[in-house]
Formats: structure tokens, C-alpha cells, sequence
């Protein structure tokens, strides 16, 4: 299948300009994975969102949004009410690459001894050799 920008050859991350590398550092960043982690429960409006990751300033939270938008991961839905209302939700692509990355995270989360472990005994060496 031919991709814009990458010269119509089969998308490919480990060429250094394949665009699929773009979408791979949106939803590996950071923030990306943390948002499509907490969208996978539910929607949340922009505030509730902030609160649920905790960490995030509203400006790394707006432009990470508007990028997992723009690659039609997130759908933003501005309600007519006042005041305004906008939730936040996965679409399909959002929820199949949610789901991908929350498996990361669990993973991340039930195997933090071992690397703490590791990282111990890391340091250990490294001062010992020096």
C-alpha cells in the first residue's frame, strides 16, 4: 500500500523516513501512552483528564490531545452547552493502539521490581569498577 512520503514503498519503522516512525513516537511519548491508557476506561473531559494522569501541565496535555487527534486516535467531542463541555474518547484506531500500549504498561508496572533489581545491581558493578 502506497504512504504518502515515504516514496510509495511499504511503511517500514526502522527506515529513518517512513512516517509510521511519527505515529510511533506520538503514542510511545510520554504522555501519549498515558492518555490512551486512561481513555481505554472511559471518556474524560479535559480537567478530569489532567487529574487522572497527574504530572501533565495543560499545555503537554492540549497538544498531546490535538496530536493523538490529528492521527485519529482521540475524538474530541465540543458539546453546545454553557459553559462548554468537550469530552475526550478513543476512536476504534485509538482503542485498538490503547489497548497495545495499556499491556505495556501492566507489564511495566508487574515487573518494576526485576528492573529495580537490575538497576541495583548495575550500579553496584559500575561503582565497584571504579
Amino acid at each position: 500500500m502506497p504512504v504518502s512520503g515515504n516514496s510509495g514503498k511499504k511503511p517500514d519503522v526502522n527506515d529513518a523516513m517512513c512516517p509510521s516512525r511519527l505515529v510511533l513516537e506520538h503514542v510511545t511519548s510520554r504522555w501519549g501512552v498515558l492518555i490512551l491508557i486512561a481513555l481505554l476506561d472511559r471518556s474524560y473531559r479535559f480537567g478530569e483528564l489532567r487529574r487522572k494522569i497527574g504530572g501533565v501541565s495543560e499545555k503537554m496535555l492540549t497538544q498531546t490531545l490535538q496530536t493523538l487527534e490529528r492521527d485519529g486516535l482521540v475524538h474530541r467531542a465540543a458539546q453546545p452547552v454553557i459553559p462548554p463541555r468537550v469530552d475526550y474518547s478513543l476512536t476504534a484506531l485509538g482503542t485498538e493502539v490503547a489497548r497495545l500500549v495499556a499491556a505495556l504498561g501492566r507489564w511495566t508496572e508487574h515487573r518494576l521490581p526485576a528492573v529495580e533489581e537490575a538497576r541495583a545491581r548495575y550500579d553496584a558493578a559500575r561503582e565497584a569498577s571504579q
